[in-house]
């Protein structure tokens, strides 16, 4: 995740070149303070204009952060759906690329793995499936990626860059043809790690050998990594074998103080330029939310900056959805919020409305007309695109950091439509409103462009609102007893979200029923953190309550419970094994230990010792806090009873190491 504050700053003989103003009216444009009362600026729309082809604005799920989405109840679960991906309702997200699950934690958890081993294979694990399937659902034009933050250690030990890994990307795409009719039009290589050229060659041949239309989008890199996030391009023009191996060149976060890195080797390669990751903090800053005034009106002019200084043609955004509990990673990435899915509440931001303005008026394969895209004189933006039938057209245009009213004429030329033309508004007072109507006279027109604010224009019919309310927001459910009897077999209760390995429901050992099991024992290829797994649910606000489970040990792998945990965000320390919070750790052997755990500081060991237990029955483990009184007990008999104050209040898990272990009657109590 990169964030940070964009600036629109614009050198002024900068802005004017790019202004590409034509003033038919004769009106001279003095870029060094005309009042706007006496400015006019006049931009010819030419349908035989030159410029890149638009490739579509989307999102990418992943580092599961969709996880609580599809455990929310209808109608609210469709809904959200619709205003993520249904076209003239919401985002109508054109781009949609998700993670290849490998049961190892890429940001805020872990999605599960399709393929544990070589010879394993389930494609109904996790949900970026179901929510590729729903997204094609709304709109069958979505373009869908896929991309591996981590992988089995099967493929490759330490490595992606293997012919298994290529295998293993390869069955993905056949897997989701075969199992839900999905057509997978781009794949990238390994997120944001330095590429291989050998093995981009490698993977481009498993491709065509498994005759596979699938593209390949490379590097997914950063800025500031490896030689340099578009380094990939320098490679590209010496080696045409790599050329022809690269469908796309994208980048993660081409936002570096205030300006969009782009090479000029990169655009010499002809390839499609594409910010394949991108947010509007794109820097180092917290996101504090994604409502129109802290993030609607940074991508409001993001996506316009993109191209016109980046000549990028596609923008994907993590995440498409906030759904995932506020204590991990980047909370608020999402372009809406919805990570309550016991009240069914969702939060449709500002994101949302600022992406609309351009995907409900522009589709992929539309051209930008570049002689009518750029920069207004008193602060703000302007894109212009036509359709494949060169005749509708539509310009997106921001005056996000303007101060005062603008006043743009349009002179329509090259064969675009002089048909009405409607004109769509967002800012502080209007969402996504269709505020007028303007009828061109003799291929002419004129608007007044108010200060702070988003507006699209267009010859087009089709655009729309959703109107869909969700209900208030609730608090976790409290109290909380899970005995795992509904879920499927193989599937992940609702409201747990596993942040390393796998917990899924299995048939009980030893008793009858069903049990959550930890099933992964070999440690996958990470993304930079592997701490132990364990899997989270809960309130962060919650303070006294006590936390229970039974365990049956089936390895040497010890049990844990957790409490008071009051940040999993595993990357404030990369080596760490658990979150910031309490945990009770009893291993099959009678040894067992109370810690607190806080990132950056040592483990504190706050009790020890050892129990006799026979590691072949059913044991009840348990957690209980008021105020600063911690107990540990262990089949009704306390292990420990002490005072401490380092976590006051928290979410719960259940956890332990890289084996097999089951969980049974979860109960969490005030």
């Amino acid at each position: 995740m990169r964030s940070g504050q964009l600036s629109f700053n614009q050198v002024a003989a900068e802005t004017f070149r790019r202004m590409l103003v034509v003033s038919f009216l004769g009106l001279t444009l003095c870029l060094t303070g005309v009042a706007a009362q006496s400015q006019q600026t006049s931009v010819v729309l030419d349908g035989s204009s030159k410029g890149r082809i638009f490739d579509g604005l989307g999102a990418a799920s992943a580092g599961a952060s969709s996880r609580l989405l599809i455990d929310y109840p209808e109608p609210q679960r469709s809904q959200i759906l619709d205003y993520l991906f249904k076209p003239g309702y919401g985002a109508a997200l054109q781009h949609l690329k998700v993670e290849i699950g490998a049961d190892v934690n890429s940001t805020d958890g872990s999605e599960p793995s399709h393929m544990r081993t070589a010879s394993d294979h389930d494609s109904t694990r996790g949900y970026e499936w179901w929510l590729m399937a729903e997204a094609h659902k709304r709109n069958p034009n979505i373009i869908l990626e896929i991309l591996a933050w981590g992988a089995p250690s099967w493929v490759g030990g330490d490595t992606l860059y293997t012919p298994k890994m290529a295998g293993y990307i390869a069955d993905f795409i056949q897997t989701a043809k075969r199992d839900y009719s999905l057509d997978i039009a781009y794949t990238g290589i390994w997120n944001e790690a330095v590429y291989d050229i050998p093995y981009i060659k490698e993977l481009n041949r498993r491709l065509k050998a498994d005759h596979l239309a699938t593209k390949i989008v490379c590097c997914d890199e950063y800025p500031g990594q490896g030689n340099g996030q578009w380094a990939i391009a320098d490679d590209i023009l010496k080696d045409p074998e790599l050329a022809s191996a690269i469908a796309v060149i994208g980048v993660h976060y081409p936002l570096k103080n205030g300006k969009i890195t782009t090479t000029e080797t990169a655009r010499k390669t002809g390839k499609p330029l594409w910010s394949s990751e991108d947010q509007p903090n794109s820097g180092s800053e917290p996101i504090i939310s994604r409502d129109w005034a802290f993030g609607g009106r940074i991508l409001a002019h993001l996506y316009n900056q993109n191209y016109l200084e980046g000549s990028l043609t596609a923008t994907e955004i993590w995440s498409p959805i906030t759904s995932y509990y506020d204590i991990l990673a980047a909370p608020n990435s999402g372009l809406m919020y919805a990570n309550t899915p016991w009240s069914g509440h969702y939060d449709v931001q500002g994101t949302i409305w600022a992406t609309a303005h351009t995907t409900q008026f522009a589709q992929p394969g539309w051209q930008y007309l570049d002689s009518a895209s750029g920069y207004l004189p008193l602060k703000g933006s302007y894109v212009a695109l036509r359709s494949t039938d060169r005749k509708n057209w539509s310009v997106v245009l921001e005056t996000i950091d303007a101060k005062q009213p603008q006043k743009v004429s349009f002179h329509l030329a090259g064969g675009l439509a002089a048909t009405e033309v409607h004109i769509w508004e967002t800012n502080n007072s209007r969402t996504f409103e269709h505020v007028a109507n303007v009828k061109p006279v003799h291929g002419i027109f004129a608007y007044t462009f108010e200060p702070d604010s988003l507006y699209s224009l267009t010859t087009t019919t089709g655009q729309g609102k959703g109107t869909a309310l969700p209900p208030p927001s609730a608090a976790y459910p409290l109290p909380y007893v899970d005995d795992f009897e509904k879920t499927p077999l193989r599937h992940t209760p609702k409201y747990l979200s596993d942040q390393d390995g796998a917990f899924e429901v299995s048939p009980c050992t030893a008793r009858q029923g069903k049990c959550l099991e930890q099933v992964i024992s070999a440690k996958p290829i990470d993304w930079g953190i592997l701490p132990d797994p364990f899997t989270l649910a809960g309130n962060a606000d919650w303070t006294d309550y006590t936390v229970a489970a039974d365990v049956r040990f089936l390895t040497s792998a010890p049990a844990a419970v957790m409490g008071r945990i009051d940040s999993a965000d595993m990357f404030q320390q990369h080596d760490a094994r658990w979150p910031s919070g309490y945990i009770l750790r009893v291993n099959p052997d009678g040894r067992w230990e109370l810690l607190s755990s806080e990132y950056k500081k040592p483990v504190v060991t706050l009790a020890s010792g050892t129990i006799k237990l026979d590691r072949d029955l059913w044991h009840h483990l348990e957690l209980r806090f008021k105020g600063k009184r911690i107990v540990a007990l262990l089949d009704g008999t306390p292990l420990s009873a002490l005072d401490n104050a380092t976590h006051t209040h928290g979410m719960f898990a259940l956890g332990t190491e890289w084996n097999h272990i089951q969980f049974d009657n979860l109960r969490v109590t005030p």
